[in-house]
């Protein structure tokens, strides 16, 4: 019989998974939440964050970053995280929305309303990257931290699984762009697509190579 991913008996994170969580812990900083976002270099869809709580010390085998991942993979693991999480919330922003204020200030914004959106309010956050969300909360910056950090890592999972199905939906309404392929990732093939159709109503008009 196989062991479930999440197992609390597992090995206990030998690689360091819960390293960040542990440190605000002992600082009386509990529950924490792992905060990610996907599709910032996209030039179609929105900019998608996820905040995600799990229960401490639980293992990390099988989270890691959202990209080490098969779509099945991911798929399956999102649904596990959503299953143990104590709180999981999802946030997008839409492409005029990031045309108006910018793709950093978009996924900023993103992250934050994913964290307001927790059912249960967190004592401190672990933001993916270098930049601090504005949000009133003790938070930490962790440079590619979905490699580093089991919440954050989760986070990205969630919001990747969350994003796909995003584009994936919008191919059947858009069908010459082949969103369900490249996601709105700057492939070569969707450059093809949009030098021969130009831009839809969900390409981001202020990237570059989309007007």
């Amino acid at each position: 019989m196989t062991r479930p991913l999440f197992d609390k008996n597992l090995y206990k994170d030998q690689q360091g998974a819960w390293h960040f969580e542990s440190i605000l812990k002992d600082q009386g900083l509990w529950p924490i939440a792992g905060v990610d976002e996907v599709g910032r270099g996209c030039l179609a869809g929105p900019v998608v964050a996820a905040a995600v709580i799990l229960p401490h010390d639980i293992s990390s085998k099988g989270v890691t970053d959202s990209k080490k991942l098969s779509t099945s993979q991911r798929e399956k693991m999102a649904q596990l995280i959503e299953s143990v999480a104590l709180a999981v919330s999802v946030a997008q922003i839409e492409p005029q929305r990031i045309d108006k204020i910018n793709i950093l200030q978009a996924s900023l914004e993103a992250m934050k309303l994913a964290v307001e959106g927790l059912s249960l309010k967190p004592k401190a956050i672990l933001v993916d990257g270098n930049q601090q969300i504005p949000i009133s909360l003790a938070q930490k910056t962790v440079t590619k931290g979905d490699s580093r950090s089991c919440s954050i890592a989760a986070a990205s999972i969630v919001a990747k699984v969350y994003r796909d199905n995003i584009m994936t939906r919008y191919a059947q309404k858009f069908p010459h762009y082949l969103f369900d392929k490249h996601k709105g990732y700057p492939t070569q093939e969707h450059r093809l697509l949009l030098k021969k159709f130009g831009p839809c109503p969900i390409h981001r008009k202020s990237f570059r190579g989309v007007i």
